[in-house]
């Protein structure tokens, strides 16, 4: 639970109040102590300079130095976050925050807080956000290459070939935000994929996004950064919130491949040039096993995802109107069936031999993977259908 320090939480306003703040700078802080005051006062004096009514907000952290009393002193009203992380300490100034637009910045020195105007400006020509894009203009010392050249770039374009957003530096850390589409973006995320989750949402909620280059400064102080944890969290955040790429792609690919390695094996057909053996079969049998478990589960992320958490997906939908329960029934169904043919076309081939030996293998094998196929089509279809119940 986040609580102010010395003062309380204002009460909504009306955006059309005239008292209400045209701006407010929210600032993350995390013993900050060296660099606080400092960002308050330059944040306070774009606000003057630009003459327009604002504030400042410092989300402190829980910070175990004077950074809370110090950016008070400068003039900011303090909102002390006790649950630590980025996206925590964000979320709490958002709330604690009553201006029509929000400015995002660190508490390090790294953005120069005379761009907040841009950013304001961005908005009111129609922007819904305005993202600063630091990698053209990076000082000496300011970012690692490991960032800089690998993180960074593959992030930002994975989060780009997942979400089409178009934007060159998704983890940009100085951004603006009209205080009308949070609500839309529904965040939630509490670590460092805050910033990636903002820019998905943005994407998906079809904003309109304004991106245009800022320079980078080195920090002061020491980073609060994990390079391997935090471009961890960035990545599972994009993989779980895509479940074509983590999901439907890998299952398809998984499924198709060991169909084909089943029919061309199962039937004795050559292969590359040569002929090969139940082995090959059996691993073929494995890859379509698991290619039809991944694509149910990824259908099943995906009904969650629409019908949970408010996501929309034109593909899903599409398949959603166009089939139902009963195809993915009758589909597992003749799969199961056509297993239990063969497997009983086995069970009479032994019986006519006397009870001996069974050496029919491969047929064994693409009996019993029929089957497995259609009990995973046959269940997970009815899951998807329980998980259907939640629609609005």
């Amino acid at each position: 639970m986040s609580t102010l320090a010395q003062t309380t939480t204002p009460p909504a306003s009306d955006p059309r109040d005239a008292d209400t703040p045209l701006v407010s700078v929210v600032i993350p802080c995390l013993n900050e102590a060296e660099n606080i005051e400092s960002c308050v006062a330059a944040a306070l004096e774009a606000i003057e300079r630009m003459g327009v009514h604002g504030e400042v907000v410092v989300a402190d952290n829980n910070s175990e130095d004077d950074s809370a009393r110090l950016a008070e002193q400068a003039g900011a009203r303090v909102v002390v976050e006790r649950r630590r992380g980025y996206g925590s300490a964000y979320l709490a100034g958002f709330a604690a925050s009553t201006g029509r637009y929000i400015v995002m910045a660190d508490a390090d020195l790294t953005y120069d807080f005379e761009e907040i105007p841009r950013f304001v400006a961005a908005l009111q020509d129609g922007a819904e956000m305005a993202i600063g894009d630091r990698m053209d203009n990076i000082q000496p010392g300011a970012m690692p290459w490991l960032h800089r050249y690998v993180g960074n770039p593959i992030l930002t374009g994975l989060l780009n070939l997942f979400f089409r957003t178009g934007i060159s530096d998704a983890h940009c850390g100085m951004r603006a935000v009209r205080r009308e589409v949070l609500s839309r973006l529904d965040l939630r995320t509490t670590g460092m994929e805050f910033a990636s989750e903002m820019v998905i949402r943005a994407s998906k909620e079809n904003l309109r996004i304004a991106e245009f280059p800022i320079e980078y400064h080195p920090r002061g102080g020491e980073s609060k950064l994990s390079s391997f944890r935090d471009g961890w969290r960035h990545l599972r955040f994009l993989l779980v919130h895509s479940p074509n790429h983590l999901f439907i792609l890998p299952g398809a690919v998984l499924a198709g491949l060991g169909t084909l390695i089943v029919v061309f094996v199962g039937a004795g057909l050559d292969f590359f040039g040569r002929a090969w053996g139940v082995h090959a079969l059996i691993g073929g049998a494995l890859l379509m096993i698991v290619g039809t478990q991944v694509l149910a589960l990824g259908l099943c992320a995906h009904a969650y995802g629409t019908y949970f958490m408010g996501e929309q997906d034109p593909w899903f939908d599409r398949m959603r109107a166009r089939f139902r329960l009963e195809h993915g029934l009758l589909l597992g169904g003749l799969f199961s069936l056509v297993g239990v043919v063969l497997g009983g076309l086995i069970v009479a081939t032994w019986v006519a031999h006397g009870f001996g030996s069974l050496a029919d293998e491969r047929l064994a094998v693409i009996a019993a993977s029929l089957l497995i196929v259609g009990i995973q089509i046959f269940f997970s279809s009815f899951l998807l259908s329980i998980l259907g119940l939640r629609r609005r």
